[in-house]
């Protein structure tokens, strides 16, 4: 399983435009990725504050509880599905995703997937990490209580933010600067801890609600065609958390032993610690309600309005750990790959991971985060952004390369994977065909069905118009490949 594809020629000179060490196929001997390894770095990434909104705005909007885990659970069931199988040519190939790409886009054309995952990863990343500074300023102005009386700001945000954002990025840099082996041990006891820590949350919750029947009793506010319009679009929107990672899920999978422990290790990494997380959020959010009179979506403001200093102690703690558990695996690495693919003679993986953490502050996170009722629009947005490239990537592996990739020819500007000048057509104009119908509807206000469903549309549909364009050249990549 772990042989690649061999070629008529070994002696291949790679083109430095396209290969260096950290884009090399990782050997079968340095995969060293377990299940267990595998289901901690999703646990980690699981429990952050962006997924605790989402899942916690959902009964804002009219949902019941119930059937806030049924979308939940509708959700991770999908992305679950679409990333096992897009995991597989990373296990079986040792390839990142900047490399996977060419196979379909061509090693020019790839450069803009690459540049839209790269993209969406340092701003999910900006926003993690300020998440994270909020909850280290809580720390401090509970342990100091001078800290909140600095009058000075800059740029919009006080000078306590500024310094507890400067260290927060600092504890990234030390964290993922040290490779995915000092990621892998990280997550190792991160992911775990955050989710006891979460319980105890939960159970506090609960406690204040006596019980979780109140929360359960409460109705729906959405009945008939706009309940399910709503629902599909909540289902696409907890999906948006997650779409950049359902492309670029083969830079984790590229060091895992086997098929076998990436589907165990994401099956319960992934939706079974969501189902799990998710009514915590719900239960907590609930609990303000009736502690405070009204919800409170940013568990740092929880923190702040409790005044335990304890409690913040604790709380803040847990919030900057999930914060470095998904943004160390989930946001920097593949950031990192997809500068060092664009950019291999200038950057490595480390120089790509510094340059993540500078182009974060760029996105000005505290003029988003502040604003809770983006985020649905915000998810939907990049939901239906990635789904093309998602649905492509999977129909070029399975439908037109069969599983079967020449590794050589994906790191030189020729072969069955160059296309025209480096551009496979076939991909892009699937990739913007697709995006034109999605955003056609959304900004004309037509067809609620395609703007509720963007993501599952975006992927059937860009996957179906990719085979077609390249049903012809199937049979040739067939016979190529036999050579």
């Amino acid at each position: 399983m772990n042989q690649l594809a061999s070629s008529r020629n070994d002696n291949f000179e790679y083109d430095p435009v396209l290969y260096n060490a950290d884009l090399a196929p990782v050997p079968a001997s340095r995969r060293d990725w377990n299940w267990f390894n595998m289901a901690t770095v999703w646990m980690g990434m699981v429990h952050n504050v962006v997924a605790y909104e989402a899942a916690a705005g959902l009964m804002a909007i009219g949902f019941s509880a119930l059937q806030c885990l049924y979308i939940i659970g509708s959700a991770y069931f999908a992305l679950c599905v679409a990333m096992w199988f897009n995991a597989r040519s990373g296990t079986r190939y040792g390839l990142p995703f900047c490399v996977l790409i060419r196979s379909s886009f061509g090693p020019r054309g790839a450069m803009i997937p690459i540049g839209l995952r790269a993209i969406c990863a340092i701003f999910w990343f900006s926003v993690q990490a300020y998440a994270a500074s909020q909850a280290l300023n809580a720390i401090i102005s509970a342990l100091w209580p001078g800290w909140a009386h600095f009058e000075y700001a800059i740029g919009g945000q006080s000078i306590q933010m500024w310094l507890a954002m400067c260290m927060i990025w600092v504890l990234h840099g030390v964290i993922s600067t040290h490779g995915v082996h000092r990621i892998r041990n990280f997550e190792l006891y991160a992911g775990p801890l955050v989710m006891i820590v979460a319980g105890i949350a939960a159970g506090w919750a609960i406690y204040v609600c006596h019980g979780v029947g109140p929360l359960f009793d409460q109705p729906s506010h959405l009945q008939g065609t706009a309940f399910w319009l709503k629902f599909g679009a909540a289902v696409t929107s907890i999906i948006g958390i997650w779409a950049s990672y359902a492309v670029n899920i083969p830079d984790l999978s590229r060091f895992v032993r086997s098929q076998r422990d990436q589907v165990i290790g994401q099956a319960i990494g992934l939706p079974l610690t969501a189902i799990l997380f998710t009514p915590m959020s719900i239960f907590i959010t609930s609990a303000t309600i009736v502690q405070f009179g009204y919800p409170i979506w940013n568990p740092v403001d929880i923190l702040v309005k409790i005044d335990n200093t304890l409690l913040t102690l604790v709380g803040g703690a847990t919030i900057i750990i999930a914060a470095l558990s998904v943004n160390v695996a989930g946001n920097i690495m593949p950031a990192a790959y997809d500068l060092l693919s664009m950019f291999p003679r200038q950057f490595d993986f480390n120089r790509g991971s510094k340059m993540v953490l500078f182009l974060g502050i760029g996105v000005v996170p505290w003029l988003w985060f502040d604003h809770p009722e983006n985020i649905y629009t915000v998810l939907n947005i990049i939901a239906g952004t990635l789904a093309p490239i998602t649905g492509i990537m999977l129909a070029d592996y399975y439908f037109i390369r069969h599983q079967k990739l020449h590794v050589n020819w994906l790191y030189v500007f020729s072969g069955p994977y160059y296309g025209c000048h480096g551009w496979r057509m076939s991909a892009i104009s699937s990739m913007l065909l697709t995006l034109f119908f999605l955003y056609f509807s959304q900004i004309f206000h037509i067809f609620s069905f395609i703007n509720s469903m963007s993501w599952f549309i975006g992927v059937f549909l860009s996957g179906l118009i990719y085979s077609i364009l390249n049903y012809k050249k199937n049979n040739m990549n067939k016979v190529f490949m036999k050579r």
